[in-house]
């Protein structure tokens, strides 16, 4: 039987972020995106998984957190769940050749299955990958805050997907704060850096702790490429699975496939 819960609104959607404790970011760029829906409302309802270092124990650390946080995060009946950390998944790579994301969606859908609860799941991992394939990007270039060798864990990552990394920048910064406070001239720096010349996209932030939303239009512009993020790739997903239009202005072609159809409504 179903956990009785409050119902929401109609149009309204309760959308539920498992963040890492030292995460300032997810929480302010999520919203900011979702609440330029014309046709839907969102809240926002988050758990957090400590960790401080973006390293390989830390992440594996912060993921063994992952039960107790979706059962918090079930107590608010919600409609969609992000998993927001994408290096916590993929620094686990492919064990026994699945990837880390199918796995852990598949084990937070599984949980909230228990309880009789089915909110549509996603990661800020699986999401990007998801972004990519429905625009057909195979080839991409990389910004990202990590050090060099969570980094490279970040490219075979994608490049297991298929998806070819044409170039990618790492920021080395090893502190999940600083990588919180990390300027957008510097990342724009890093993106400037980069052969983009073979790219059919550039991520132009491959975290969702490091802040890029006010960059992402503009970067499109200058770059003449789509221009994702893991914060607009997260969003994407998660209007797919609750079957809204995809209608976000001023953060990039990704988000607004849907612009036209959804303006003559």
């Amino acid at each position: 039987m179903s956990e009785p819960t409050a119902v929401p609104p109609r149009g309204h959607h309760r959308i539920g972020l498992v963040v890492p404790s030292s995460n300032v970011t997810v929480e302010t760029e999520m919203p900011a995106l979702l609440q330029r829906h014309r046709d839907a409302t969102f809240s926002f309802h988050s758990t957090r998984m400590r960790m401080h270092t973006v390293s390989p124990e830390e992440l594996r650390a912060m993921n063994a957190q992952r039960g107790r946080c979706i059962d918090e995060i079930g107590d608010a009946g919600v409609d969609a769940v992000l998993y927001a950390c994408l290096v916590a998944l993929m620094a686990q790579g492919h064990p026994d050749g699945i990837a880390e994301h199918v796995t852990a969606e598949q084990a937070v859908r599984d949980q909230f299955s228990e309880r009789g609860l089915a909110p549509q799941v996603t990661s800020s991992a699986g999401a990007l990958i998801y972004a990519l394939r429905a625009t057909a990007a195979d080839r991409v270039a990389l910004v990202m805050p990590y050090l060099r060798p969570v980094a490279e864990l970040v490219v075979a990552y994608f490049e297991a997907e298929g998806i070819t990394v044409t170039d990618w920048k790492a920021l080395e910064v090893a502190d999940n704060t600083e990588v919180g406070c990390i300027p957008g001239d510097r990342v724009l720096a890093a993106a400037r850096s980069l052969d983009l010349s073979g790219a059919d996209a550039l991520i132009l932030s491959a975290c969702v702790q490091m802040p890029s939303l006010p960059l992402v239009q503009a970067a499109e512009g200058t770059f003449g490429i789509p221009v994702l993020s893991a914060a607009t790739a997260g969003a994407f997903t998660l209007l797919e699975s609750l079957g809204l239009p995809v209608d976000l202005p001023g953060a990039g072609r990704l988000l607004t496939r849907d612009a036209t159809v959804t303006a003559v409504r």
